[in-house]
């Protein structure tokens, strides 16, 4: 048993070192492997990169001798260009004698120009100070006759004609050759401005003309939001209308004027067939629309979207509405004014 136990002690410490050393050889042989290996990348890559470098220096040196020679040709066609167009300009195109003899005649054109110049100046530099003599020779004339009254007399000399001087002022020969200023008479206005006759009478309001104008000749409507010029001067010439206010007495009270509309509308009523609309009277009736809500292409919309002209020519009766309530200002002018688009308010 003891001799078996050693025995296999000393075949595991036998193979422990045999392991070893077979572990040590082979990572030898790996690690000096791989040393090749790394040594053959490093000389694959450097020869690789070379080639890459070579390659792209060999194609930079082809493109910039491309352009070099690009450029070259570039310059001369432009050369070539340049003196075929010079050549063909001055033999084809500008006359060199033809260009002198335009000149010459442009420098003559200029001094023809510049001495008519120089005399229009002249003119109007001799013109300016006629004008000026004019003007002054007419204060001196102003102010002579302003000034009359300083003229001489067989009794007493003027100021401008002093005993003292060998020959008189020329102011005195103007004062002697003019006319004095006439005083303007002053107009007395009367205390009584007014006659009687301009005085206004409020037995009926006044009226303006109904005419028709003309129509304007061959005028077209300018562009914007212009209305016609026909329905301005229809709105602008209708005749006025008057309020109750106005048309009836001063005297007459509000009451009496409620009273005889009643009246009227008694009389002149159509039928006396009220309205029921919860009732069975009017069942099988059909509804008859409004005039005003209808015309005779269908029916309109007044008083949605738009209202519509007074026109007395579609009334019914020659006598318009009359309100029997006080008038309001704000509301009389409904229609009569416009807008800033040009539309009657």
């Amino acid at each position: 048993f003891y001799i078996f136990r050693s025995v296999d002690e000393d075949r595991k410490i036998e193979y422990k070192a045999a392991v070893k050393i077979q572990s040590w050889f082979r990572g030898c042989r790996v690690r000096a492997y791989l040393r090749y290996l790394n040594k053959m990348v490093i000389f694959i890559q450097k020869w690789w990169r070379g080639y890459q470098t070579r390659r792209y220096f060999r194609k930079m040196v082809e493109t910039a001798y491309f352009i070099m020679k690009m450029n070259f040709y570039n310059e001369m066609a432009v050369r070539i260009q340049k003196r075929w167009r010079g050549y063909y300009v001055r033999k084809y195109i500008h006359n060199y004698y033809a260009l002198k003899k335009y000149l010459e005649a442009i420098s003559v054109n200029n001094e023809i120009v510049r001495n008519e110049l120089q005399e229009y100046a002249e003119m109007k530099e001799n013109e300016d100070k006629r004008k000026d003599l004019e003007k002054k020779e007419k204060e001196k004339k102003y102010q002579a006759r302003k000034m009359h009254y300083l003229l001489s007399t067989e009794q007493i000399a003027g100021i401008y004609n002093s005993p003292f001087r060998k020959s008189p002022d020329p102011m005195e020969l103007l004062l002697r050759k003019s006319k004095p200023l006439s005083h303007r008479r002053q107009q007395i206005k009367s205390p009584f401005a007014y006659e009687l006759h301009d005085w206004p009478t409020c037995r009926r309001p006044p009226t303006f003309s109904t005419a028709q104008p003309l129509p304007p000749i061959g005028r077209q409507k300018p562009q914007g939001p212009f209305r016609d010029t026909a329905e301005v001067l229809r709105q602008r010439y209708k005749p006025l209308e008057p309020t109750l206010r106005v048309a009836a007495s001063i005297n007459s009270p509000l009451e009496k004027a409620r009273e005889e509309m009643k009246k009227e509308e008694w009389r002149n009523r159509i039928h006396d067939n009220e309205f029921l609309p919860f009732s069975l009277y009017h069942k099988n009736e059909k509804y008859d629309p409004s005039i005003h809500r209808s015309g005779k292409y269908g029916q309109e919309t007044y008083g949605i979207k738009h209202f519509r002209e007074v026109q007395p020519e579609k009334w019914v009766a020659d006598k318009d509405f009359q309100t029997v309530s006080p008038s309001i200002v704000l509301f009389e002018k409904f229609g009569k004014t416009y807008s800033r688009t040009g539309q009657i308010v």
